[in-house]
């Protein structure tokens, strides 16, 4: 699929945006709450949302920040890989067997290399493939990290307004209630 042919990104990952309470008895009456304890439940609702949203950014965030270095140390070895089989020479490695346990290699000059794709699958390619695959996966991965990392400060944003919206609502109830006892007690 090319890049003209993958469908268009939703502003900030498909995040709702929360809207700013000005007026809170308009507010009430126009979202037809039965009440402050209504809204302010519909606004909780609203920032647990939020809160699972940034959880599972957060989540993405992480993984993706892991496969960088996975990612650049892969290129770099391919890089020596290539040198030496320029040099038509012989590189002499250890790798890990199991945990504590190395063993010393002699890997010969080769053409090929196998990368792990996931879900245990491995396939074979040509060092240039190889440089190439990783590269376009080095490349996605930063411009999708800075998508999250945008998305994540939208959504701080949203989760923000919404506090600040739940607080009005809850200022406002506490007012109409210590009015109307101050009117019940004057009468």
């Amino acid at each position: 699929m090319s890049r003209e042919d993958k469908p268009a990104r939703k502003p900030h990952g498909g995040i709702p945006a929360a809207s700013f309470v000005e007026d809170v008895d308009a507010y009430l009456n126009k979202e037809q709450h039965a009440s402050a304890e209504h809204a302010l439940r519909e606004l909780d609702d609203m920032l647990s949302k939020y809160k699972f949203m940034d959880a599972s950014l957060q989540q993405r965030k992480a993984k993706l920040k892991s496969q960088i270095p996975e990612f650049k140390n892969a290129l770099s070895l391919l890089q020596t890989l290539k040198a030496k089989k320029e040099a038509s020479e012989d590189i002499q490695t250890t790798f890990l067997l199991s945990d504590d346990v190395y063993a010393k290699a002699r890997v010969p000059p080769t053409e090929n290399v196998c990368l792990w794709l996931g879900a245990n699958v491995m396939l074979e390619y040509s060092l240039e493939d190889a440089v190439e695959l990783l590269t376009n996966n080095l490349t996605s991965s930063h411009a999708i990290l800075k998508e999250i990392v945008s998305d994540m400060e939208f959504l701080r944003d949203q989760i923000t307004t919404t506090e600040v919206n739940m607080a009005r609502v809850h200022n406002w109830n506490v007012k109409k209630v210590q009015a109307a006892k101050s009117n019940e007690s004057e009468n």
